[in-house]
This record gives structure tokens, C-alpha cells and sequence, in this order.
């Protein structure tokens, strides 16, 4: 798997060249921005089932499979964003999950 760390990178620092506003507010938006996305999931959701009556079938499973990237880039984004340890943030908390969740048989 690819290491996708120096693009979230590249994203955050993008981001903050381009706002103006105070360093909190930034990251109150940019959480925020994983509300909006999870809700494009929703959207793209009820479109692939056709269950809009205005709309019909909108969506395809595939728009709910990029949907969700977004909302994995986005949390990427927002962590990265809150801590510059983001890679180890992520590693320990995955690690705590895999131990909690999977047999030991069964982890990596």
C-alpha cells in the first residue's frame, strides 16, 4: 500500500495557504468538511438505491465508493491538520482497534 501521508501533506498545506482565518476556525471548518462529505455519502447512497422520487437512480455504487474516499481524505486531512503525528496517531489507534476486534490469529 502506498504511502499516503506525503499527499494528506500536500492537501493541509494547500489549505492553510489559502484561509485567512484564525488557526482554530480553520480546524472547526475543517471538521466540519467531514459532516459535509458523510452526508454526500448519504446522498450517494439513496441515489444508488433510487430511493429520491425527484431523482431517481443518481448515483452509482461507484459515486458511494468515491464518496467515502473523500470522507477517508478528509479525516486524513482534519487529523493531520489537528496533529503533526497523524501517521502515528492513526497507527496506534489502528493497532488498539485490531487488538480489540480481531483474533490473534487473525492480525498482521
Amino acid at each position: 500500500m502506498p504511502d499516503m501521508w506525503p499527499t494528506i501533506e500536500g492537501l493541509v498545506n494547500r489549505l492553510e495557504q489559502h484561509s485567512e482565518l484564525p488557526r482554530e476556525q480553520q480546524l472547526l471548518v475543517q471538521l466540519l468538511k467531514i459532516q459535509e462529505e458523510t452526508g454526500e455519502v448519504a446522498e450517494a447512497v439513496i441515489g444508488a438505491l433510487g430511493q429520491n422520487p425527484r431523482k431517481g437512480m443518481s448515483h452509482t455504487w461507484q459515486d458511494v465508493e468515491a464518496e467515502v474516499c473523500d470522507v477517508i481524505v478528509t479525516g486524513m486531512v482534519a487529523l493531520l491538520r489537528l496533529n503533526p503525528e497523524a501517521p502515528s496517531v492513526l497507527a496506534r489507534h489502528l493497532a488498539r482497534i485490531s487488538a480489540r476486534d480481531l483474533p490473534a490469529t487473525n492480525q498482521p
